[in-house]
């Protein structure tokens, strides 16, 4: 699903870390594309929580729920034991039950469709001094909308590889056979692989994939092992979908040991928000941006984790620089 309203409104999640500065790069490149939208400012994250003793606040979820979308930069985790995921609480408070993770580099284009709720993120957990117990849960209705999102992504592609494992896990047959039939009624060419198979074959056969459909934790792996052989995680952006709200944000993680040096990857964060505006409806804006960012890697305009010497302010200029 897609947004295609006349007003556009984006919570705007900057975070920690290095988040505030990928995410104003975003902006500045969305700016130079002609972007028409408006940001709503909310904090959350560790800076938050330091302050407040809070990541989150009761009220941030309805405010965030007046919007659209959120353009999210990344959190640093709070060492608090009684912390909850401020990322999860969103794809939750929010439904966002589909994670879209493209990849690519020369002659590599592959997505991993990652289902966002369930598996070993229920929050179903208990911990004493003896024992901890974490329960997967993996309902029908969880497969079922998952494997359509990536049917429907999958049907404009070449095929699916529906990624479990149902050889020791029980709750992945449910999963395996959803996604199996859901594939034969889009009449979507499909296999199925074990997960530590998937692993291997991303290693020596990438080109194997196109489309990945799997359970939480296995793509959560999966989607950091493929950011490694694209380039890095910096490159990487993703998208948290549900049937009402979206949430945009690089796959990276709050890199404190960089924070405030300048030298974070922002392309990452400018892909995510490409990606927003494709949801908005606006794919002629989204394909400029990546082209855009595309002109920069090929013309080695890239941060040092890639090999070069920009700083992220840099990249970012150039890649509106391109837009203008």
């Amino acid at each position: 699903m897609s947004c295609r309203g006349a007003e556009k409104r984006v919570a705007l999640v900057k975070g920690d870390g290095v988040g505030p500065e990928v995410i104003d790069s975003a902006l500045a490149v969305l700016a130079a594309a002609g972007a028409d939208l408006e940001f709503v400012p909310v904090e959350l994250g560790y800076g938050r929580w330091k302050r407040t003793g809070k990541a989150m606040a009761e009220g941030d979820l309805d405010l965030i729920k007046t919007c659209h979308c959120i353009l999210f930069g990344a959190i640093t985790t709070p060492p608090d034991p009684e912390y909850r995921s401020v990322l999860l609480a969103l794809r939750k408070g929010l439904d966002l039950y589909a994670n879209i993770r493209p990849f690519s580099a020369p002659g590599l284009d592959f997505v991993i469709v990652r289902e966002n709720t369930e598996g070993m993120y229920s929050g179903v957990e208990k911990l004493d001094e003896e024992e901890a117990t974490t329960l997967r849960v993996i309902t029908h209705r969880g497969s079922l909308r998952i494997a359509e999102r990536a049917c429907a992504i999958a049907s404009k592609r070449q095929k699916l590889t529906i990624v479990h494992k149902s050889n020791v896990l029980k709750s992945d047959t449910l999963f395996l056979r959803i996604c199996g039939e859901t594939a034969h009624r889009w009449d979507v060419p499909f296999e199925d692989m074990l997960v530590d198979a998937a692993a291997y074959n991303l290693i020596i056969n990438p080109k194997k994939f196109d489309v990945i459909v799997t359970t939480n934790l296995f793509g959560d792996i999966l989607s950091d092992e493929a950011a490694g052989i694209v380039g890095g995680l910096g490159l990487c952006p993703s998208a948290n979908l549900g049937d009402k709200y979206a949430l945009f944000e690089p796959i990276h993680g709050s890199a404190p040991d960089i924070a405030g040096k300048g030298i974070a990857n922002p392309v990452g964060a400018i892909r995510s928000a490409a990606m927003m505006l494709e949801w908005f409806g606006e794919a002629e804006k989204a394909k400029t941006i990546v082209e855009a960012v595309e002109w920069a890697l090929a013309h080695g305009i890239v941060t040092p984790d890639l090999g070069g010497n920009c700083s992220t302010k840099e990249v970012a200029e150039a890649i509106a620089g391109r837009l203008v």
